[in-house]
């Protein structure tokens, strides 16, 4: 009778775990796409009204959106996607994943927000959108974004590194100016915009996977060379190791073990072997 509400427990809490995880995994993606819509805020009033110079300052001020994110450790899919093949397991895809879904949420909620509250940012959005979808083939959006991929990649991975945001300051402003396109931000402009349509979503779509195969091309290409040599050494690292043991190479790796060991083990045998010369012809 009892065992009964124990197994109710146990599965009402375990529930709870799960769903707390994933929203948890939600809010952290949340989080970054409302960072990263604070940054295309910036780079659209920056853009918007500097024409000239704008688009520097803006590029330079986006810094901030992705700074605040490597710091914080929120789950920007764009920055993510690249450790997809060296952590794959269940727990990290559903963190990338859940994690775009948050990324979508923030910068859709927080796009409508900021335009309402800020009608020349739905202006400045609006031309930068219309101007996206009006002069770029579905090729050149997929080029753009698979550059876009790999500056993000590595603006991560030098922070993640070697704790440094010399990655994020270069690479970030590279991408902007360079006119790449980032799958996360473009969310938030599109929301900004009020441009919402298949054409908008189609849109996105190619960049995602433009971002996604540019994070993926270095560790992929650095992962199919690091197969090499672990292929091909083994048989090498086994063959050198077996004479190694008996020639004289060894004594020059490990000098206080063979040389002290094996020449006086010789040299003690011949004197006895004088005394009684007989009985060391046949050990030999």
């Amino acid at each position: 009778m009892k065992k009964q509400p124990t197994k109710n427990r146990l599965q009402k809490s375990s529930l709870r775990t799960t769903t707390l995880d994933i929203l948890k995994k939600v809010i952290d993606g949340f989080l970054a796409g409302a960072l990263i819509s604070i940054g295309g805020a910036v780079f659209l009033a920056c853009y918007g009204e500097m024409p000239p110079i704008g688009k520097y300052v803006g590029a330079v001020f986006f810094c901030t959106a992705l700074l605040c994110i490597c710091i914080k450790g929120f789950a920007l899919y764009t920055g993510k996607i690249g450790y997809v093949l060296e952590q794959h397991s269940k727990e990290d895809l559903s963190v990338m994943l859940l994690g775009l879904l948050g990324n979508f949420i923030g910068t859709v909620a927080c796009g409508y927000l900021l335009a309402a509250a800020v009608p020349t940012l739905k202006e400045a959005a609006f031309a930068l959108c219309e101007g996206k979808l009006q002069s770029q083939a579905w090729w050149q959006t997929l080029v753009r974004a698979f550059f876009c991929g790999i500056l993000v990649f590595l603006a991560v991975d030098i922070y993640r590194n070697h704790k440094t945001p010399l990655g994020v300051v270069f690479c970030i402003p590279a991408f902007i100016l360079s006119g790449y396109e980032h799958s996360i931000a473009d969310m938030f402009y599109f929301a900004a915009s009020g441009i919402a349509s298949g054409e908008a979503l189609l849109f996105i779509w190619l960049v995602i996977l433009g971002n996604s195969l540019g994070g993926l091309m270095i560790p992929a290409l650095k992962l199919v060379g690091a197969k090499k040599p672990a292929a091909t050494g083994n048989p090498h690292t086994e063959a050198p190791q077996e004479p190694s043991v008996s020639s004289p190479a060894e004594p020059l790796s490990s000098p206080h073990t063979a040389p002290s060991a094996e020449p006086p083990s010789q040299a003690e045998e011949p004197a006895p072997d004088d005394t009684t010369p007989a009985d060391t012809t046949p050990t030999e």
